[in-house]
């Protein structure tokens, strides 16, 4: 099973390099803090560029709960439907800029393998976040519920399209059963 968790973060970390660019404009770095207390806690895939690493994955999600030095992750997906078992995955974030706490570095299986992500846009209010590596090849709308209101989702997709991001790109998984 560790073998299985290894080559498949492995296979995610070269699709990170390989992808082609979704991007018509170059992204910049966020500025401005997120509060990072509202992180925590489990967050559904609504949305995401594809990506050879969660190919047929259904029902993604990320739990997220404070750790002494910064925050334990633990990403789930279904291969191929909702009804499949969990492949999961554990990592570790850190805030990388405490002033400007929207950038986060996540690691896995002890630092072998790293990625830098940054939170694009968060609603609190809406319960929705944009998550996005610093190249502009993925990005993630993740939701605090299963699903998002109508209206929260048109907006965030707005927020995806004012990115630069390709809108047509965008793939919708089956949601994860609450």
């Amino acid at each position: 099973m560790f073998l299985r968790q290894v080559l498949f973060l492995l296979a995610m970390v070269a699709a990170i390099g390989t992808a082609p660019r979704a991007l018509a404009v170059e992204l910049k770095a966020p500025t401005g803090g997120i509060d990072f207390s509202q992180i925590t806690g489990r967050w559904y895939e609504i949305a995401r560029l594809p990506n050879r690493f969660q190919k047929d994955c259904q029902a993604g999600a990320s739990d997220w709960s404070a750790s002494a030095d910064g925050y334990s992750v633990v990403q789930i997906c279904h291969k191929g439907s909702v009804s499949s078992p969990a492949t999961e995955w554990k990592g570790t974030a850190k805030i990388l800029d405490p002033k400007n706490a929207n950038r986060i570095k996540i690691n896995y299986f002890g630092g072998l393998v790293s990625a830098e992500y940054w939170v694009l846009d968060s609603r609190s209010d809406q319960g929705w976040m944009l998550l996005g590596t610093p190249n502009g090849r993925y990005l993630w709308l993740m939701s605090q519920k299963p699903s998002l209101a109508a209206s929260a989702k048109a907006q965030a997709l707005a927020r995806i399209k004012q990115l630069g991001y390709n809108m047509s790109a965008l793939e919708f998984p089956l949601p994860a059963r609450n």
